[in-house]
């Protein structure tokens, strides 16, 4: 079964801090041709443990570890540790150096109690880094993950709005085998140009030019009504996320996960409604 769209907060206080946010996840990178970032943690949060790690990548695609590819590599994420000083030579396999070599989007990570640094980094089929990275982030693990929820408090209304925000970009999700946008909801409002971060759980990202098990590439199809797409965006060369300059009117945006040689559907396909509410000039 396709995974279900995250729907917008029912409660009046969580919709308006969720959409407080919402400009922020989905505003373009104009000022760097390739970077690498999270997609969902910021300098200075706080969490509880095990919690989720999205990762962004812009200007370059996602191969699997071992396949050489140009202008292609996967994810590493340094814990509580510095940048290597060699980039020559390929990075360690640690808990203070975790490799993602499958392709993968993003991951759950469980650290205990206390402050942590952590930072992206890319790197070629050979673990050897890029000069291509994140900028480090603080962030506090206060608690082990319980079925609590965190929730606003109207008597603290900023600070209890932040919590709850904290903690609903970094709650992990079930695992399976699914596609989804990791940086919008289904029906939430957007001012265009924006920038959708694709997910997929359960299959790594390949780009065209090589091939690995259980791996693909992400399709993108915009749909204005019923009949054929306006727009399709083929991210054939690994990218994991699509920029949309659309005018504003209702959208369905529509999420494949195809193989590369045959362009066969390897996941259920995912949808969720997009209005365009304005259009600004970058």
């Amino acid at each position: 079964m396709p995974a279900q769209a995250l729907s917008l907060p029912k409660d009046e206080r969580e919709l308006a801090c969720w959409l407080k946010h919402t400009r922020e996840r989905t505003k373009p990178v104009t000022q760097s041709l390739t970077s690498v970032d999270f997609s969902n943690l910021r300098d200075g949060y706080v969490l509880r443990s095990p919690f989720l790690v999205t990762f962004a990548v812009r200007g370059m695609g996602v191969v699997p570890a071992g396949l050489p590819l140009a202008n292609t590599g996967h994810h590493h994420l340094l814990i509580d540790t510095r940048l290597p000083m060699s980039l020559t030579d390929g990075l360690p396999f640690s808990n203070t150096h975790r490799h993602y070599g499958k392709g993968q989007t993003q991951t759950v990570v469980e650290l205990p109690s206390g402050a942590h640094s952590l930072r992206l980094l890319f790197a070629d089929h050979l673990h050897k880094p890029y000069f291509v990275f994140s900028p480090e982030i603080r962030v506090t693990v206060a608690a082990k993950r319980t079925s609590e929820p965190v929730r606003i408090d109207p008597a603290a209304l900023e600070s209890s709005c932040a919590a709850w925000y904290e903690e609903e970009q970094s709650k992990p999700r079930p695992p399976g085998e699914w596609l989804s946008f990791a940086n919008l909801r289904d029906g939430e409002p957007v001012v265009s140009p924006f920038s959708l971060h694709l997910a997929v759980e359960g299959y790594g990202v390949c780009a065209v030019g090589q091939s690995a098990e259980r791996s693909g590439h992400f399709l993108l199809e915009v749909f204005k009504g019923e009949g054929k797409p306006v727009q399709v965006v083929d991210l054939s060369n690994g990218a994991t996320q699509a920029t949309l300059n659309l005018p504003p009117a209702s959208y369905r945006l529509r999420l494949r996960f195809v193989d590369g040689k045959s362009g066969r559907d390897l996941l259920p396909t995912f949808e969720q409604n997009l209005p365009v509410v304005a259009q600004e000039r970058l």
